[in-house]
């Protein structure tokens, strides 16, 4: 199964940013096995809700009472000053802090050419090409194919959002693209969804 323009304007996003989109996502889905109904419905919910229906590719900055937490986080790896926003939220998954930009950026290396230095022009990561490679290499370095493949959506959710912000949207996007993809087995991740109810 592949990502189509279609899909994508049914899901929310604008003709433009559909259009924009739609190649890069397909090809990052393929190359990470992200191809049944399941695992591209729970993967196009949670990239539609981090990026605000493929709008934005970088974080909108206040800055918040969180955003100003970024700065100094060891974690993170915002160790010099500045980090805090030079590495804040990018791509469609919105990848935050200077570890994970180096992180996703060797993984990436493994298999394929030309992947840029994240950490060193962070804004690479909010070209189509990379934003949707970047969020499709966080799936699989995370293996969150396997939780789809259980309809896990909770055990996905809190991988990329610990704190879960944004479950109500992330579900009901999550509905739409299951309704979208026809053909799945969502025994598992409707019985999941309906606990929270």
């Amino acid at each position: 199964m592949k990502v189509t323009i279609k899909q994508l304007v049914q899901l929310g996003a604008s003709s433009g940013n559909a259009v924009r989109y739609a190649g890069p996502l397909g090809e990052a889905c393929v190359h990470y096995a992200i191809t049944t109904p399941a695992r591209l419905a729970m993967f196009l919910a949670q990239i539609f809700h981090e990026s605000g229906r493929l709008r934005y590719a970088r974080e909108i900055w206040g800055p918040t009472p969180a955003q100003r937490r970024y700065e100094g986080r060891v974690d993170l790896g915002n160790v010099h000053r500045g980090d805090g926003f030079r590495y804040r939220g990018r791509g469609l998954i919105q990848l935050t802090g200077r570890t994970n930009y180096a992180a996703i950026r060797d993984y990436l290396r493994r298999d394929l050419s030309d992947v840029p230095d994240f950490e060193a022009d962070p804004r690479e990561l909010e070209l189509p090409q990379w934003a949707a490679y970047s969020a499709a290499a966080f799936w699989a370095a995370h293996d969150l194919n396997a939780d789809a493949d259980i309809g896990d959506f909770d055990a996905v959710t809190r991988t990329i959002n610990p704190g879960m912000a944004g479950i109500v949207d992330r579900d009901r996007l999550w509905s739409k693209a299951k309704s979208l993809l026809g053909n799945g087995d969502y025994a598992a991740a409707s019985s999941a969804s309906s606990l929270r109810a």
